[in-house]
């Protein structure tokens, strides 16, 4: 069985999207041979100049594990009128049962509910022989419309869309409409509206004026009527969405608690993981999704591979039950590395809590994974993936560990979807995400945001200042807002929001979550005092957003609060997301 990913293409300059473009025109080639070069160029000018176009230009494409195109469609999103375009949907050549374009629609259909549109309009072959003098496509043209069908559009009846622009020409189009389940029927005064938009904007040099206005002026019927089903049974229910953005994906990291300090005083431990699954299960907004296995490039592509060669390998070689912690620091020499194993632990590290065990690389490895999935999760049409992960990540920079931290799984999903789109980090436990900083501060595909208390009494202490703002290429990229030592959950919450107005200025293609809940009040680690009602006014605010969000989990060490806070984030979040799509 074949197995592919669709995902998004907003832009033609990533190298990973370059790839896909070229194997789209050839499959655009094979399906529509008359189409010419000009088409395609103006295919990436409509992506790239939205408001030259008036509309929106996405491509999605169809991907197997090795990248390589199975299918794709372009969809318009005319924001004005609220509503879709369908310009092309194709699958390579192949299987007929592969599945590919009917994975390609859906998706579609899911999109175009996340924009908030009145439906997809297509156009579509006819089907009725009269109106072509060549019969040969009419069976295909058949099946099209049979597909379509399926999910309940059918072709507007009573205008005159399907007149010739050119005598010369032959088979005009039939307009399709897909109200996307919603039995919301079309008005005459918006269907000429919409019909103006995909005339004059779609066919500006095309479709004269003259003939724009003898089209419109055949809108009669108020509401618009469509077709009756042809290809399926009347009553026969259509198929509906498979809802799976109305789910938040849940990764859990299996392994966790393989890493279990049994110290007094070491408080990252297991029972985070089982106190917040026990609260979250209550909302029954979760699909758990299983763990997937990626290569180490994923992290040496963060992270030093030396760094990542010694955790591994110092883990392995350690006896079950003991413990390195570091003692010893470089302040001095730092590029000529000791060769004891327990002296070099402090040249990898960045503070003397963080212990080095048998397990540590083992359910920090396995975090990784978690966190790649949920990326890829995203790409594959998830609208929110949540990495329910231990040991954290945010404070692991590219040469060290630290924290509670070992490698960066935020930062890595980060990395790993900067191939596919711009990324921005936005990072809300109570400590500096000095990870994120440090990893990405010559970069401007990945604008990095953190909210925590100020480093003059908060850990890290040597990050987290309002004037590191990012070098380089970075410059300008990365934000800090470093807090006061007491601040309530309303004063929080006006900081978030300007974090958030930020973020939306820089409209990434997805956002990733460094999800702290140390804020919390009592928490051993913190000093704010956050309650459960202001975790949840917190995730109301992302549930607003229309980016895709991958949420990692980082901190947070009240355990008599910690599932409380959890559920009331994910609930607010839920709130806001369910009434936005209302």
């Amino acid at each position: 069985m074949s197995v592919f990913k669709i995902r998004k293409i907003t832009d033609s300059y990533l190298p990973s999207n370059k790839v896909a473009i070229d194997q789209v025109f050839e499959i655009l080639r094979i399906h529509f041979p008359s189409v010419k070069e000009s088409k395609i160029e103006e295919i990436l000018e409509q992506m790239k100049d939205p408001l030259k176009y008036k509309f929106s230009s996405n491509l999605y494409v169809a991907e197997d594990g090795k990248s390589n195109v199975k299918g794709f469609a372009i969809m318009f999103y005319f924001p004005d009128k609220k509503f879709c375009y369908l310009d092309y949907i194709a699958v390579k050549p192949g299987r007929i049962s592969s599945g590919v374009g009917g994975a390609i629609y859906e998706r579609l259909r899911e999109e175009a509910l996340m924009l908030k549109s009145n439906g997809i309009f297509m156009e579509c072959l006819p089907d009725d022989e009269s109106l072509c003098r060549d019969k040969s496509e009419i069976k295909q043209n058949k099946a099209r419309l049979a597909f379509y069908e399926k999910y309940g559009a059918r072709p507007i009846i009573g205008t005159k869309y399907e007149t010739l622009v050119n005598p010369e020409d032959d088979c005009p189009p039939y307009l399709v409409y897909d109200d996307l389940g919603t039995d919301i029927r079309t008005s005459a005064s918006q269907a000429k509206k919409i019909v103006r938009a995909i005339l004059e904007r779609k066919y500006p040099e095309y479709c004269p004026e003259d003939y724009i206005k003898m089209v419109i002026g055949s809108i009669k019927d108020d509401p618009v009527q469509q077709r009756e089903f042809k290809y399926i049974v009347k009553d026969r229910p259509v198929k509906q969405m498979n809802g799976i953005k109305d789910e938040i994906a849940l990764i859990i990291n299996d392994k966790h608690d393989i890493h279990h300090i049994k110290e007094i005083g070491y408080i990252e431990s297991p029972v985070r993981i089982k106190s917040i699954l026990k609260e979250i299960d209550k909302l029954n907004a979760f699909k758990v999704r299983p763990s997937r296995g990626y290569p180490d490039k994923y992290i040496t592509e963060v992270h030093n591979s030396k760094y990542v060669n010694y955790i591994k390998t110092v883990c392995d070689k350690l006896p079950e039950g003991k413990s390195i912690y570091p003692y010893v620091f470089p302040v001095r020499n730092a590029t000529r590395p000791p060769h004891d194993y327990s002296v070099l632990a402090g040249y990898y590290c960045i503070d003397t809590f963080t212990p080095i065990n048998k397990n540590a690389y083992l359910a920090a490895r396995s975090g990784v994974n978690c966190a790649l999935t949920g990326a890829e999760l995203l790409l594959e049409g998830y609208h929110t993936a949540y990495a329910l992960v231990r040991p954290p990540g945010h404070h692991a920079e590219r040469d060290v560990f630290g924290g509670f931290c070992y490698f960066n799984n935020a930062s890595i999903a980060a990395n790993f979807l900067s191939k596919f789109g711009t990324i921005a980090i936005l990072d809300i436990d109570y400590h500096h995400g000095n990870g994120h900083q440090q990893i990405f501060y010559n970069r401007k595909d990945v604008f990095t945001v953190s909210i925590h208390g100020n480093p003059s009494f908060a850990y890290p202490y040597f990050t987290g200042f309002a004037d590191e703002k990012g070098e380089g290429a970075g410059e300008g990229f990365n934000l800090n807002i470093p807090l006061k030592e007491i601040i309530n959950g309303e004063e929080y919450l006006s900081h978030l929001k300007k974090a958030i107005r930020a973020i939306v200025k820089y409209n990434p293609d997805y956002l990733i979550v460094s999800l702290g809940f140390d804020p919390a009040k009592g928490d051993p680690t913190g000093t704010w005092s956050l309650s459960a009602s202001d975790f949840k006014n917190n995730g109301a605010e992302f549930g607003k957003l229309p980016f895709p969000i991958l949420f990692a989990q980082e901190g947070g060490y009240k355990n008599r609060t910690l599932g409380t806070n959890a559920r009331n984030f994910f609930e607010g979040y839920l709130s806001t997301r369910i009434s936005n799509k209302a």
